[in-house]
């Protein structure tokens, strides 16, 4: 069988990815509300009805505004850590939380989850790989540094939603106050463009079709300027640059020849 992915959203005002194959599905967070996930999901003619569980990276609300109504709504089960789900300040009396736990894979009918820790400023986060028949996907954003954790689960990737938030030289150069941009290019911020590209070229595995740049920031970078960075390494990869506003393709994922 098949294996699709799209970002439905990406970036501050709002994150959701989806992985499925022609069965089920899973989405990565539900940053946008769930009327907007429906109408998106429909342009792409992808049936909602086959999404059996979200994914909570952490707490932050562009990861979890739309979860709350989306499982209600579709009886769709949420997987999140304890710690987030206390910070996330959801209902925690909700019958579809189940408890998320690193390094624990989940399997949701032939597809198969794998959350791991990384560093963010977040209470518990969490980045993870979609292993299906021998393709693995991962959805890597809101990451500090890349890790031990990042770095060998990045390997075993086909595909990767891969955040570059900020360009170095808009951020330093921009308006922002001076503790923000601590906080983002620090070491439990975000990844930089050239941080981003320094993973993809020093790990990036010769059976990777598909790198999705992702979670950009509105005022701290360009997708033009990341693309054009990012197309002279492409090497033989496509490269994709995801949007805040809108869902991007739908992408259909295969092992290498």
């Amino acid at each position: 069988m098949k294996l699709f992915v799209t970002a439905i959203a990406s970036g501050s005002n709002g994150n959701c990815y989806y992985v499925g194959n022609e069965e089920e599905a899973v989405l990565i967070d539900a940053g946008i509300s769930c009327r907007e996930i429906e109408q998106r999901m429909r342009r792409l003619e992808l049936s909602i009805k086959k999404v059996k569980a979200v994914f909570i990276s952490h707490e932050h609300t562009d990861h979890i505004r739309g979860v709350h109504v989306l499982s209600k709504k579709y009886k769709i089960p949420i997987y999140i850590t304890p710690a987030t789900l206390e910070n996330a300040k959801l209902d925690v009396k909700n019958p579809y939380n189940i408890k998320l736990t690193s390094d624990v894979p989940v399997k949701i009918g032939g597809l198969e989850v794998l959350a791991f820790p990384k560093f963010h400023d977040a209470r518990d986060p969490h980045s993870f790989i979609i292993r299906y028949q021998g393709i693995c996907v991962g959805v890597f954003t809101d990451i500090g540094i890349p890790c031990e954790n990042v770095i060998r689960n990045f390997q075993c990737c086909n595909a990767i939603f891969l955040e570059t938030n900020y360009d170095e030289i808009m951020l330093q150069e921009g308006n922002y106050p001076y503790y923000l941009k601590r906080r983002i290019s620090g070491d439990k911020g975000h990844l930089s463009n050239q941080q981003a590209l320094e993973l993809l070229l020093r790990y990036r595995p010769s059976f990777m079709t598909h790198v999705f740049l992702s979670h950009l920031s509105q005022d701290n970078n360009n997708p033009k300027l990341v693309l054009d960075l990012f197309k002279k390494n492409a090497q033989n990869s496509e490269i994709v640059v995801t949007s805040r506003t809108s869902e991007i393709a739908l992408y259909e994922i295969k092992e290498r020849s």
